[in-house]
């Protein structure tokens, strides 16, 4: 979904917000997360779901009982979303990556935080200090999932082609391993493009 960091890595989204959320809203929570879904906690917890866009994913968690909060920077998105999902107690905040300033400053720590389509956004220093930001958001025992996205980048966006391995060193760092790899074709049969799933898991 949307990128996080203010300025560039947003760039196109404000503009282009009404058709982004037709196409966030094309398919299912279930078809984007795939075989990962098997490592999501079936407990009530607490999920944070960074670059949130249209509000998708934030609604299927929080109907299956989850307490979720969604950070979505570009207003045109975060708006929309509290609109298409009101029926759902998601809480919205407007904060971005790679700081994450307002989780922070709560003092919350997240059993689930996932970065859909987000990650790519990030320039290389970006995605050092917001994997640290990631590490400090993410409760004891907890999950980190994103998706990095390869091929074109489409015009007057900002996006980095990002590998699994940089992605795993970087969380290794943080102490969070890697418990999860997959990919798979773009949803939208875009040419060229295609998804890797990363898991992360923070120690006990």
């Amino acid at each position: 979904m949307a990128g996080l960091n203010s300025g560039a890595s947003t760039s196109g989204y404000a503009e282009a917000a009404e058709v982004l959320v037709e196409q966030y809203e094309s398919v299912t929570f279930a078809d984007v997360h795939g075989e990962a879904l098997a490592l999501y906690p079936e407990r009530p917890s607490s999920v944070l779901d960074i670059g949130a866009g249209s509000g998708r994913d934030a609604a299927a968690l929080s109907a299956l009982g989850h307490t979720v909060v969604a950070v979505e920077p570009t207003a045109e998105l975060r708006e929309r979303g509290r609109v298409i999902h009101a029926a759902r107690p998601v809480e919205w905040l407007d904060d971005e990556l790679p700081e994450l300033r307002a989780v922070r400053a709560s003092g919350r720590r997240f059993d689930l935080v996932l970065l859909t389509a987000v990650w790519m956004h990030l320039d290389e220093d970006e995605r050092a200090a917001g994997m640290e930001t990631l590490g400090r958001v993410t409760a004891p025992g907890g999950l980190v999932v994103l998706t990095l996205r390869h091929g074109p980048v489409p015009a007057g966006r900002r996006m980095f082609d990002v590998s699994v391995d940089e992605t795993v060193g970087l969380a290794r760092e943080q102490g969070l391993s890697a418990v999860h790899l997959s990919g798979r074709a773009d949803l939208h049969g875009r040419s060229g493009v295609r998804w890797s799933t990363v898991g992360l898991r923070r120690a006990p």
